[in-house]
């Protein structure tokens, strides 16, 4: 048995300057998970496959194309594959969240 601790995980890079940890990269899904400060956010972008968010902890606004809501800890949200999503922390406390990518996204993974 494997086990990832958040806490313990990989970091990664991301493009939104945000703290990132990788939990689970194999090339069937991808797991990360991510902190979001007060006032941090990560830039509107598209993913070539299908992405499910899970709020871990605090309150965050997720838009994901043309909805945007404020959403709190054991929510699922669904973002289908090449519509724009983001998300902003407004609240004055940590935000966690799950991102769940399946299929992994592939270097040769396009945008239909």
């Amino acid at each position: 048995m494997k086990t990832t601790r958040f806490d313990q995980a990989e970091t990664i890079a991301t493009p939104h300057g945000v703290k990132a940890c990788k939990l689970y990269d194999t090339e069937d899904a991808q797991a990360v998970h991510i902190t979001l400060e007060p006032g941090e956010a990560l830039k509107k972008h598209m993913t070539p496959v299908d992405v499910f968010f899970y709020v871990l902890e605090g309150t965050g606004v997720v838009e994901v194309g043309d909805e945007k809501l404020a959403v709190s800890r054991d929510t699922l949200i669904e973002s289908p594959k090449g519509i724009p999503h983001c998300w902003y922390n407004e609240s004055d406390a940590t935000f966690r969240v799950l991102v769940v990518k399946a299929p992994r996204p592939t270097a040769t993974t396009k945008l239909l």
